[in-house]
Order: structure tokens, then C-alpha cells, then sequence
């Protein structure tokens, strides 16, 4: 195992240092750079065709020579060896994505339960019980916030639960307002403690808030005072919507508008006549609503037996007479 020394200890680590000047000096110097992959790939070539034919010290011996000399007596390794790996677990959200390395990685089946996760140099295998579910090439370098998922089987319906909101859409639609909104972002990226997706999403609410104007007044006045909170940059457009206002003057009042002849001929003209509307409430007062009685109906009272008998003898009676 390679393990260096301290920091700032570099008396006891001569060789690993001579090393380091050696890259330093030889390979850096002149070379431009795509990617993390374009990097390996020069270090590669240039480790294995150019210094491995330099001699090397003051024995003057060449490593590709070297090596061939030593490989006689080497053994050889297998090809079905394992290659190094690292070994971690990852928990599978309800839509079946697991996060790793800042991407999302999509598991197959229903169940969700708790996976290995084997990490190569190159690629990345899922692994549940010691069985393979998938295996994924590893994205390039600076690639994050990504879902991938197997090219062979359906999309997923749904994105990863926990996955972050990209705010390029908006950051792109306030770049097209102009240079100052442009230089008013970069000074705020840099300014350190702000959160670039937030304040970018903010921003574009306040945007949406205004008019154009107003907006690129307020940015310019922002980027001039440095001025990165944005409870400041709304005050800052209230003040710049309300200096915009047209200002309605005071009007002047004659204080002697009693004595105008208008205003005099006006004051003695006759009292008007409100005497009809006392005799309209009187009308009111003796006109009824008209009510709608219905005839009342009489029930006679149930006569008893000893009525109905005496009312009979005495129309006997009458009738015998």
C-alpha cells in the first residue's frame, strides 16, 4: 500500500516527491485538458510509451527492458480475477431509484428493499442477495444529477423521489434580458453563502413580478450596491416602480369663491318644495295591504243521547197537536 507522509514533511519522502516533480515538469507543461477521461488517457500513453523507454537514474536502466527481464519470473494472473471494487449500500425509494455519487440509477423489479452497490473503476453493478440485478457504466466526470436506467427496458414512469430541480430553464430566460441581468448572475454565483438554484428561482419569480424596466432598473441598481439579498432587491424594486409614478400636483383653491357673483345669485334662489313628500308617506300611512280571509267554517257540537231524545218527543208533539 502507497501511503505518503505528513504535510510539509517532504525530507521524509524524497522519492514519492521526486515523483511528483517529474510529472510536474514533464507531463503538465503544454498539455490542454477536455476532461477527466481525456486526462487518463495522455497520463496513460505518456507513462507507458514515453517514460517507460527513458532511462532512468544513475544505473541508467530502462523499465520497458526491465520489466521484460523480470516477467520470467513473474506469475501471471488470471483473467476471471475480480478486478478492486468497493462495497456500499444503498436504500431503494418508492419509485425504485437508488442516489449514488450525485445520480439517480434505477433498480429493476417491484420490491424495494436495501442493495449492494459494487463500485469499479469503471462501472457500477446493483447487487440484491448475492445475485446481479444491473450493471451500469460509470457517467463521466462532472455529470450529476442524472437518472439512468437500462437501455433495453422500458423508462421508468416516475424520476427519482429525492431528485434536485435543475433552475437552468429559468436562469436561461433571465440571460436573455440582457447583459446586465448576465453580469448581475455571475457576481451572485461567486458572492459566497448564496445558494445559486434558489436565489436563480427567486429571482426569476421577481422577474415574472414586473415589467422589463423596472426589472433591469432594479438589477442595475442591485450589481452596482453589490446587493445579493433578495428582501433588499424587492425593496429596491418597490422604490424603482414607485419613483416611475406620474406626481399629481395640489390644486389651488380661491379662498374668495364666496363672493363670485354665481356663487351669491345662488345662495338667495328659493328653498324647493319638499311638502310632496310628506303627503306621499301620508298616502302610504293610509292605504292597507289587502288580506285574504277565507270563511270560517262552524262545527256544531255533538249532540248527546238524551238531546237527540228530547228533541224528538217535542217534534212528536208538534206534529200530534
Amino acid at each position: 500500500m502507497f501511503v505518503c507522509h505528513a504535510i510539509n514533511h517532504p525530507n521524509r519522502k524524497a522519492g514519492e516527491e521526486r515523483s511528483f516533480w517529474t510529472l510536474e515538469t514533464n507531463f503538465l507543461p503544454g498539455r490542454k485538458f477536455d476532461s477527466l477521461e481525456d486526462i487518463n488517457l495522455q497520463a496513460r500513453e505518456w507513462s507507458t510509451e514515453r517514460m517507460e523507454q527513458r532511462p532512468m537514474g544513475k544505473s541508467h536502466l530502462i523499465p520497458a527492458k526491465l520489466f521484460e527481464h523480470e516477467r520470467g519470473y513473474l506469475q501471471e494472473l488470471t483473467e476471471h480475477l475480480c478486478p478492486p471494487y468497493q462495497s456500499d449500500e444503498r436504500d431503494t425509494d418508492q419509485y425504485g431509484f437508488i442516489a449514488f455519487d450525485g445520480n439517480y440509477f434505477w433498480v429493476p423489479g417491484t420490491r424495494r428493499d436495501t442493495v449492494k452497490v459494487l463500485y469499479y473503476a469503471d462501472r457500477l453493478k446493483i447487487c440484491l442477495r448475492g445475485s446481479i440485478l444491473v450493471e451500469y457504466p460509470l457517467p463521466a466526470d462532472g455529470v450529476k444529477n442524472k437518472k439512468f436506467s437500462p437501455p433495453d427496458q422500458p423508462a421508468p414512469r416516475h424520476g427519482p423521489n429525492n431528485r434536485k430541480q435543475d433552475s437552468q430553464p429559468e436562469e436561461q430566460r433571465l440571460r436573455n434580458l440582457g447583459p446586465d441581468v448576465v453580469a448581475y448572475l455571475e457576481f451572485a454565483g461567486k458572492t459566497p453563502g448564496v445558494q445559486r438554484h434558489r436565489f436563480t428561482c427567486q429571482l426569476f419569480a421577481l422577474s415574472r413580478q414586473l415589467t422589463e424596466n423596472v426589472f433591469l432598473e432594479t438589477v442595475c441598481r442591485a450589481l452596482r450596491y453589490r446587493i445579493t439579498d433578495l428582501a433588499v432587491v424587492e425593496r429596491i424594486a418597490w422604490l424603482c416602480t414607485t419613483q416611475g409614478q406620474p406626481w399629481i400636483p395640489d390644486l389651488e383653491v380661491d379662498d374668495n369663491y364666496q363672493q363670485r357673483p354665481a356663487y351669491l345669485e345662488g345662495r338667495i334662489t328659493d328653498a324647493p318644495d319638499l311638502s310632496i313628500y310628506d303627503k306621499l308617506g301620508e298616502e302610504n300611512e293610509t292605504i292597507e295591504p289587502e288580506q285574504t280571509t277565507e270563511p270560517e267554517q262552524t262545527t256544531e257540537p255533538e249532540q248527546t243521547t238524551e238531546q237527540s231524545q228530547r228533541k224528538s218527543s217535542t217534534d212528536g208533539e208538534v206534529q200530534h197537536g
